[in-house]
């Protein structure tokens, strides 16, 4: 039971000021008994300004055991990663403002170990990353639209250890 002082400046049996109620120390939980003990899960940040979109993706990484998380536009793409800072960014290529290729620039600069996967809604899409490549930046480009087994096939090839071979 907490115990209450009708003065909250004063604790007379210890000669201590708080505002605080004071609480037993049986009352308060054991170390660690809030950590999260589930397993490693990647960090995944999709940017897509169709929402519905984004969100779907979303969704469905979620349920494969990723921790993803949805942006609308490169602004806010970039804001949530360097607030939550991602191992991939999916990213349209065609984004209001900073577009997705601007978007993964910036975001290499900021995030070296970031990894990157562009949809372009292009058939031909060799010319989008050559701004990249100018930079020094190599990105994968990938036609929408995808599907989902091939889209999957991708993102889990960003999470293999280097030089593993691939998954018969």
């Amino acid at each position: 039971m907490r115990e209450m002082h009708s003065d909250p400046l004063s604790h007379p049996s210890l000669g201590l000021s708080t505002n605080f109620p004071i609480v037993p120390v049986k009352e308060i939980p054991a170390s660690g008994s809030f950590v999260d003990t589930e397993a490693y899960r990647p960090v995944v940040l999709v940017v897509d300004d169709e929402a519905a979109a984004a969100d779907a993706r979303v969704e469905n990484l979620k349920r494969s055991g990723y921790a993803a998380m949805a942006a609308y536009d490169g602004e806010g793409a970039l804001e949530t990663a360097l607030l939550v800072p991602p191992e991939l960014v999916i990213a349209d290529v065609e984004l209001p403002g900073m577009s997705g290729v601007e978007l993964a620039n910036t975001l290499r600069s900021k995030l070296p170990d970031c990894r990157f996967l562009l949809l372009s809604g292009r058939e031909s899409t060799p010319d989008l990353p050559a701004p990249a490549s100018r930079n020094g930046h190599e990105f994968e480009v990938v036609s929408k639209p995808i599907s989902s087994g091939d889209f999957f096939a991708r993102v889990s090839a960003f999470f293999e250890p280097q030089g593993a071979a691939p998954a018969a």
